[in-house]
């Protein structure tokens, strides 16, 4: 299941994940820091939604309230929300 989110209060402005039911197949950032995106991608492939969702949510970059790993877990959340 392929998945778009758009991010909020993030450089990054939009994340595409493709999920195998609960496994996380891939993830793309538009936008952001391109490095630390595409590491994070990297890092988070073959795992557990939930596995990622508890690592990142909450993170926040600089004084901004949300990070682009937090925006992931709200992401996640909602594609597995919605394959119910």
């Amino acid at each position: 299941m392929e998945y778009n989110y758009i991010t909020k209060g993030t450089c990054s402005r939009k994340i595409t994940i493709d999920l195998d039911g609960d496994v996380i197949r891939s993830v793309k950032f538009v936008g952001g820091c391109n490095g630390n995106l595409k590491g994070v991608s990297a890092l988070v492939k073959g795992k557990k939604a939930q596995e990622v969702i508890s690592s990142c949510k909450g993170i926040t970059c600089g004084l901004k309230p949300t990070s682009c790993p937090d925006q992931l877990a709200l992401a996640l959340e909602e594609a597995l929300a919605q394959q119910k």
